[in-house]
């Protein structure tokens, strides 16, 4: 199974999370939007916590940022995550 680290917003505040299952996930969590899916598990996930740790609001919510808006962005022009998660999910099916 992939795991993937999940960029969500509500507001203006991204929850950044990780999941084996994130449409599980993420019917859980109340959001507003799914902003990009990332492939990696916890270490991406503390890495991105680390990063982006001046303006956490607290446990894994952030203030949504230009920095952080521009990581995001990289991370959406591969494409749109459902589609991108999916791809993951048929490579790693072939392996």
């Amino acid at each position: 199974m992939i795991e993937v680290v999940y960029y969500i917003r509500y507001d203006r505040r991204v929850k950044i999370g990780t999941s084996r299952r994130p449409r599980q996930r993420l019917a859980s969590i109340r959001h507003e939007e799914l902003l990009a899916f990332e492939p990696g598990g916890r270490d991406v996930e503390q890495a991105r916590h680390r990063e982006f740790a001046d303006v956490r609001e607290g446990g894994e919510w952030f203030t949504l940022t230009p920095r952080l808006e521009n990581h995001i962005a990289g991370l959406r022009a591969v494409d749109d995550p459902w589609q991108l998660y999916a791809r993951w999910v048929s490579l790693a099916l072939q392996n």
